[in-house]
C-alpha cells in the first residue's frame, strides 16, 4: 500500500465499508494461495475494478432523437404513397373473366393499363354475375382493378374491342424513367453515407462509446488491490527474481524517495524465461506488494485484421495508465507484437510493425513525472526487435529458470495447501525426482495425483499416486494396444540395451525406470533420473549419452542381426547432440574451436534467405565426417559393451518381457550396484547455452 493511500468517500448503503468487508472475512493464517477461489474472475489476488456511476458521471451524448424521429415520419410518408400509388389499391378487384364480361355487356367507362395490372371504372352498377353484383351492391365507388394473362398483355383484340365500344383508353410507362433511375442511385447510396457519418459521430465523442470507440479501446482489464492480494510471500521459489523487483515495489510506494537522489527507476521490466515458470504470477505480486492498479493485455490482443487499430489501442492504454498512476501495465506474450521488424517474406507484417513503433513511441516518451512502469513476459526473447529491449524502454531484463530442488519443494508446498497427504508422501523425494519441471508443471504433477486418488476412492493422496502421476506426466498414458510375443520381445531386447549400457557407464544419468508398457507414442521407455542438478556437461558425458542412446538399435543388431525402425527417435537425438559437439562447442580436433550457425537456428521464416551461410560446402562436408565419426564411435562402443554382457543383457529382457516394467531397485537385484555408485563425479566443463533440453536424456528414452 502507498504511504499516504487517497480519502475514501463514504459507503453507500449498497457497498459496506472496509471495516464491515474485513471483519465479514475470515482472516487466513500464511501465505495465501495463488489458486484459492475469489469472487472476481480475474487473476488471483486481484480484484477487477468495476466502478459505480452516479448520474452526474454519466456521459452526456448530444441529442440524437430528432433525427431518428425526422427519418421515420419521411419514411412513413414514403410507404403511404407507395401503397395508395398501387394498382391494387384502386377500386375492388376482379378476376379477368369478369373484366370480359362486362366488356361484352358495354359496362366500361375508362380503362388503365399499367403493365399487366389493369384498372378502370364502371359505368353502371355491374350485372353480369351474382357475384360481382354482391360485390358493388354496397358500393358509390365504380373503380375496379385486374391482373391480365400473360397472353392477354399481348392482346391486340382486347384493344380493338376496347376502341370499338368508345372506352377510354389510357397506359403507364412500364420502364422506369430517368429521374426514378437517378433517385435511386443517389438515394441508397445517401443512405449509407449519411448512416456511417453518424456512427462515426457518436463513436468520435472521446472514443468511449459506439461499435468504433470499442472497437479502437484497449482491451487491457484494469485490476485493484483487495484484501485477497497476491504477493511475494505467495511466490515459491525465484528469490532472485524477487529481489530485483522490490526496488519497482519502493518506487512505487514511495517514488519521491527516489528522485531526491536523481535516480530513475526502470521504465520496463522484462520477464524472461521457459513456460510455466511464474511469470505472470510474479507480476501480480509485484503489483499486490505495491498496492497499486494493475493493467494487464495479452501481446496478441493488440492486433487486429485492420491497420493501425493496434497501435490506437496502445495509445488508449497508456493514456489510462498516465490517469492511473502510479501503476503497472503487464504486457504478457509480449513476443506477439514485439518481434524483430522485417523478418520473414515480404518484409514484416504492417500491423504488427506499427503497433510495436507505437509501443516503443509510449515507452520513451511519455512524461518521466508519471510512475508507469511496464512488466512484460516473454518465453521467446530472442526474437524480440533490438528497440524493444534497449535502455530507457526495457531497462532491465530478469532471467526465471526452472526451479531448482529447494524450489520445487517449496511449490509443491504450495500447490498442496489444499490437498489431503498421506504419511508416505515425502514431497523433498517428489521434488528431487522431478528435476527440469517447472512450476506449472509441478503443479499438473500434484492435479494428477489427486485425480488418481479419486479415481482409486481414498481420502488421501499417497506417494502411489505421486508415482502414477510422475509416469503419467514424463511417458504419458497407457496405450491400449497389445503387443505380440516377438514385438514385445524386441521392444525388451531395445529397452534393455539402452538401461545396461546406461547402468555400466557412470557418466550418464542413473536409470530410474524401464518399461515396455506402450505410452504415448513409445513402446518402450528407458526413464533416467540424475542424482544431482547438472549445470554443465562435459565432452566425456556427452559421449556416454550417445553411446547410451545408440544401445537400443545396437542390442537388436546383437540380438536379431538386424536393425529396427523403433530407434528413429533415438538417431534423431544422438545426431543433434553430435552435430552441437562439432559445430556448436568445439569438441572436435579436426573442426576446432569454432561455431557455425545453421539456418535452423533463425526464429523467422524466410530470413535464413536473405543471409548467407557462414562456411564453405568443403567445411560443411568435415562437419557432416565428424558428426558420422562420433556416431559411429558410439556405435561400437556400444556394441562392444552389449557384446561383453550379453549375458545380463538376456537377463534384463527376459524380466522386462515377464514383468513389463522394473524399478531401479529391481534393476540393482538383477544386475547388481550401477557402475560408479560410490564414486561422485566433480566434473566441470563450462558450455555456455547448453541447455538440458538440448542435450539430455535425464527425462526418458522414447523408443
Amino acid at each position: 500500500m502507498a504511504d499516504q493511500p487517497p480519502p475514501q468517500p463514504p459507503p453507500s448503503p449498497e457497498t459496506p465499508s472496509s471495516e464491515e468487508r474485513d471483519a465479514s472475512q475470515p482472516v487466513s493464517e500464511g501465505a495465501r494461495d495463488e489458486d484459492s477461489p475469489t469472487e472476481h474472475s480475474g487473476p488471483p489476488g486481484v480484484k477487477e475494478s468495476r466502478p459505480r456511476r452516479t448520474e452526474d458521471d454519466q456521459p452526456r451524448r448530444a441529442g440524437t432523437g430528432a433525427p431518428w424521429f425526422v427519418l421515420l415520419i419521411l419514411l412513413g410518408m414514403l410507404a403511404l404513397w407507395s401503397w395508395q400509388r398501387s394498382p391494387s389499391n384502386h377500386g375492388q378487384t376482379i378476376s379477368y373473366t369478369q373484366l370480359l364480361d362486362e366488356l361484352d355487356g358495354k359496362n366500361l367507362a375508362s380503362v388503365r393499363f399499367h403493365g399487366e395490372n389493369v384498372t378502370g371504372e364502371f359505368s353502371k352498377l355491374p350485372v353480369s354475375s351474382d357475384e360481382l353484383e354482391a360485390q358493388y351492391a354496397k358500393e358509390s365507388d365504380l373503380r375496379f382493378n385486374t391482373v391480365l394473362p400473360s397472353v392477354g398483355v399481348r392482346d391486340a383484340a382486347l384493344l380493338s374491342r376496347l376502341r370499338t365500344q368508345g372506352v377510354q383508353v389510357t397506359a403507364d410507362r412500364t420502364a422506369v424513367g430517368m429521374g426514378t433511375q437517378l433517385a435511386v442511385w443517389l438515394l441508397i447510396p445517401l443512405v449509407f453515407i449519411l448512416g456511417f457519418w453518424f456512427l462515426m459521430r457518436r463513436s468520435g465523442e472521446g472514443m468511449g462509446g459506439g461499435m468504433l470507440g470499442n472497437f479502437a479501446k484497449s482491451p487491457a482489464r484494469r485490476f485493484e488491490p483487495s484484501s485477497q492480494t497476491t504477493t511475494f510471500s505467495d511466490v515459491a521459489a525465484m528469490e532472485q527474481a524477487k529481489a530485483e523487483l522490490q526496488e519497482v515495489v519502493a518506487f512505487l510506494k514511495d517514488p519521491e524517495r527516489f528522485r531526491k537522489l536523481g535516480a530513475e527507476i526502470p521504465r520496463g521490466v522484462l520477464l524472461k524465461g521457459p513456460p510455466g515458470t511464474g511469470k505472470t504470477l510474479l507480476s501480480r505480486a509485484t503489483a499486490g506488494e505495491a498496492g497499486v492498479p494493475f493493467f494487464s493485455i495479452n501481446g496478441s490482443e493488440f492486433i487486429q485484421m485492420f491497420v493501425g487499430v493496434g497501435a490506437g489501442r496502445v495509445r488508449d492504454l497508456f493514456r489510462t495508465a498516465r490517469d492511473q498512476s502510479p501503476c503497472i501495465v503487464f504486457i504478457d506474450e509480449i513476443d506477439a507484437v514485439g518481434r524483430m521488424r522485417g523478418a520473414g517474406f515480404g518484409g514484416g507484417h504492417d500491423e504488427r510493425e506499427q503497433t510495436l513503433n507505437q509501443i516503443l513511441s509510449e515507452m520513451d516518451g511519455f512524461d518521466r513525472s508519471n510512475s508507469v512502469i511496464v512488466l512484460a513476459a516473454t518465453n521467446r526473447p530472442d526474437v524480440l526487435d533490438e528497440a524493444l529491449l534497449r535502455p530507457g524502454r526495457f531497462d532491465r531484463h530478469i532471467t526465471i529458470d526452472r526451479p531448482a530442488k529447494d524450489g520445487r519443494e517449496a511449490i509443491l508446498k504450495v500447490h498442496c495447501r489444499r490437498v489431503p497427504l498421506s504419511d508416505d508422501v515425502d514431497l523433498g523425494s517428489v521434488a528431487g525426482a522431478t528435476i527440469g519441471f517447472s512450476g506449472a508443471a509441478l503443479k499438473n504433477l500434484v492435479n494428477e495425483a489427486a485425480l488418481s486418488a479419486a479415481r482409486s476412492g481414498r481420502t488421501r493422496v499417497t506417494a502411489e499416486d505421486f508415482d502414477f502421476a510422475h509416469d503419467r506426466v514424463l511417458m504419458g498414458p497407457r496405450r491400449e494396444e497389445v503387443l505380440s510375443d516377438s514385438e514385445r520381445r524386441r521392444t525388451a531386447y531395445h529397452e534393455a540395451g539402452h538401461a545396461l549400457l546406461a547402468w555400466q557407464m557412470p557418466e550418464v544419468d542413473s536409470v530410474y525406470k524401464v518399461t515396455v508398457i506402450p505410452r504415448g507414442p513409445a513402446l518402450g521407455v528407458t526413464q533416467l533420473l540424475p542424482e544431482e542438478e547438472v549445470f554443465h556437461l562435459g565432452e566425456s558425458r556427452l559421449h556416454a549419452q550417445l553411446v547410451m542412446m545408440l544401445g537400443g538399435r545396437t542390442a537388436e543388431k546383437l540380438v536379431f542381426h538386424e536393425y529396427g525402425a523403433g530407434a528413429e527417435d533415438d538417431l534423431h537425438r544422438a545426431t543433434s547432440i553430435a552435430r552441437r559437439m562439432v559445430g556448436h562447442w568445439g569438441m572436435s580436433d579436426r573442426v576446432g574451436p569454432v561455431a557455425f550457425r545453421h539456418a535452423s537456428d533463425q526464429p523467422f521464416l524466410g530470413k535464413e534467405y536473405r543471409e548467407q551461410r557462414e562456411f564453405s560446402e568443403e567445411t560443411a562436408h568435415v562437419i557432416d565426417q565428424e558428426v558420422q565419426r562420433f556416431l559411429e564411435a558410439a556405435s561400437k562402443r556400444a556394441f562392444e559393451m552389449l557384446e561383453q554382457s550379453r549375458d545380463q543383457l538376456d537377463l534384463l529382457a527376459e524380466s522386462l518381457s515377464e514383468r513389463e516394467e522394473l524399478g531401479r531397485e529391481d534393476l540393482e537385484k538383477l544386475l547388481g550396484p550401477p557402475a560408479g555408485s560410490e564414486v561422485v563425479s566433480t566434473e566441470e566443463v563450462v558450455t555456455q547455452g547448453v541447455e538440458a533440453d538440448d542435450v539430455d536424456d535425464a527425462v526418458d528414452d522414447r523408443d
